[in-house]
Order: structure tokens, then C-alpha cells, then sequence
């Protein structure tokens, strides 16, 4: 879940760093984006095999009670959502204050470009533009129009999200190759926010504005709680001998480099 959720906020900082009047950082970001999209290769199919694995053992057993799922020692899927609520809701914190006079400066000194700024079909002046942020009046999220200059840390978090989004989709694809009725869904962008104006107010993944009473109550239901996070640690056993995996994450479809999928990576002696 890190390495998909988290380090996509790092493809996006780097893409943005990639656009930069100042030559040598452009370059360096561009070179970089490899090893990030190995990270996000690692966390897409990683958790895609744990999804595979609990599936399998769900049909094995016809049930998705999640006791006698957890007992064959694999990650039920009420807690692989609430591990997606958790990763998804702290990276976009990473993305700053919705509204940031340090973009704008980013921006107009030529450090810092927007995610693929070359297909923007806008002047790339932004003086007079505004971009929409969300806002909580009255109990509601509501939308505001902000200077786009100063929104820029927004924009960019909308781009992160839409893909994101479209990976969390490529998950669902398994449930429903595996009859499984259940999907996964990202969490309402204000959720569980600690940065910036929205990190005053108490919402739910659905983004319902919640009393802090309603959020104490419920919040163990939607991000891993103590017991969670001691169960899944619980699970992480050592297993060396190639072609053997781990009983809560299924083998991958292929080896690395098309290699058999018990090929000898790594020797021990």
C-alpha cells in the first residue's frame, strides 16, 4: 500500500520538479521517475496477489467471515480497505496546504512546473485563473474557487488521485473474475486530513462532516487499528526457498524478467 499510494505522490512531485525551468533538476527527475515507477509496480501487483490469495481462500471456504479468514492466515478484506483508507488519506497530506503561496513562487520563479505542463492548454500565466478546493461551512463540504496560482498543490493532488483511482479499479478486477462480491474504493480526499484546512474537521470516507463524538465512535471502522496492525505483523514470516511465497500473498503471474517463477534470485550460503 505504500509503495503504490505513497510513492505515486513521488512520481507526481517529480513530474511536476520534471517540468522546471532550471535544467539539471528537470533532468534529474526524469531519471528518477524510473525507480519510482518500479515502486508503484511493487505496490499495484503486490497487493493485487494479496487480494488474489484472500479471494482464493474465501471461495475455498464459501465465506467471508472475517475470523475464519483471518485463522487460514490471510488479510481479510475489511482490513485491506481499511489499509487503503490509511495510506491513501496520510499521502494526501504530502501534497501540502490546498492553498500555498510557496507554489505560487515555485511556479512563477520557473523551479516548478504542473503534471505534464506541456499539454496544459491554458497560457501557463495563471494570473487571472482560479481552480476549485474544498472547503467545510456549516457542517458541509463545500466547493470554493481559489487563485490557480496558489492552488497548484490541488491541482496536483486532483491529477494524483485520478490515477489512483484507476489502479483501485484494476483491484476490483480480480473480485470479479473470483465471483467475489466486493470492491474497494478510495476514501473521500478530505478524510482523515492532518495538513491544511480540511485537517479541522472530522470526515468520513464517504465525506460526511462528522462531530468529533461520531468520528471516536466510528473511525476504527474505516483506518487499521492496534489489532489490525499486530494481526498482519503477525503474518510476516520468513520464506527463502525459491518458488515458495508467503500463505497471505499469492505467486506472481511471472518471474522477474520473464524468469520461472521459482528461479534462484538470490542465494543464501
Amino acid at each position: 500500500m505504500f509503495t503504490y499510494f505513497t510513492d505515486r505522490d513521488g512520481k507526481y512531485q517529480l513530474c511536476s520538479l520534471a517540468e522546471s525551468g532550471f535544467d539539471p533538476l528537470a533532468r534529474t527527475c526524469k531519471f528518477m521517475l524510473t525507480e519510482e515507477a518500479h515502486h508503484m509496480f511493487v505496490g499495484e501487483s503486490g497487493v493485487g496477489r494479496v487480494i488474489q490469495r484472500t479471494c482464493e481462500v474465501m471461495n475455498q471456504l464459501k465465506t467471508d467471515d472475517v475470523a475464519k479468514i483471518r485463522a487460514q492466515g490471510v488479510i481479510d478484506l475489511p482490513t485491506i480497505q481499511r489499509y487503503l483508507n490509511f495510506h491513501f488519506s496520510v499521502t494526501m497530506d504530502l501534497f501540502g496546504a490546498d492553498v500555498s503561496s510557496n507554489a505560487a513562487t515555485f511556479y512563477n520563479t520557473g523551479l516548478k512546473g504542473r503534471y505534464e505542463e506541456t499539454k496544459q492548454d491554458d497560457d501557463h500565466q495563471l494570473s487571472d485563473a482560479t481552480y476549485p478546493i474544498l472547503e467545510v461551512a456549516n457542517g458541509q463540504i463545500v466547493t470554493a474557487q481559489a487563485p490557480y496560482l496558489n492552488a497548484l498543490n490541488e491541482r496536483l493532488r486532483d491529477d494524483y488521485i485520478r490515477d489512483a483511482v484507476a489502479g483501485i479499479e484494476r483491484w476490483n478486477k480480480i473480485f470479479q473474475k473470483q465471483g467475489i462480491p466486493f470492491s474497494l474504493t478510495a476514501p473521500h480526499k478530505a478524510f482523515n486530513r492532518k495538513i491544511g484546512p480540511l485537517s479541522s474537521s472530522k470526515i468520513s470516507p464517504a465525506g460526511k462532516v462528522l462531530s468529533e463524538a461520531e468520528w471516536t465512535h466510528h473511525h476504527l471502522e474505516w483506518l487499521p487499528s492496534v489489532e489490525d496492525r499486530a494481526f498482519v505483523s503477525s503474518l510476516m514470516g520468513r520464506v527463502a526457498e525459491p518458488g515458495k511465497f508467503a500463505n497471505w500473498i499469492a505467486p506472481p503471474a511471472r518471474g522477474i524478467n520473464n524468469q520461472a517463477v521459482d528461479f534462484e534470485y538470490v542465494r543464501f550460503n
